[in-house]
């Protein structure tokens, strides 16, 4: 009795993970663009937003804010 327990249990998880990575609805080449901008914007922004944190000196604090404030400003207008 224990194994047919078992055996549906396992077969609800293959299921459940089949359902998770189930393949996205494809994007058209222009979502596919949008979406590859705002990963790219967003990392950048991360990058930046560290360094800004590791930054000593206050001029390149101020660039760093910049850049910061310019990315925000870009991935606001891709929403």
């Amino acid at each position: 009795m224990a194994r047919g327990w078992e055996s549906k249990d396992v077969e609800s998880q293959m299921e459940e993970s089949r359902e998770r990575t189930a393949t996205p609805p494809a994007l058209t080449p222009e979502q596919a663009e949008r979406e590859s901008k705002r990963a790219s914007l967003a990392l950048s922004r991360t990058r930046v937003a560290e360094d800004l944190k590791r930054a000593t000196h206050e001029r390149h604090r101020a660039i760093l804010q910049a850049s910061l404030d310019h990315l925000d400003a870009e991935l606001r207008a891709l929403e």
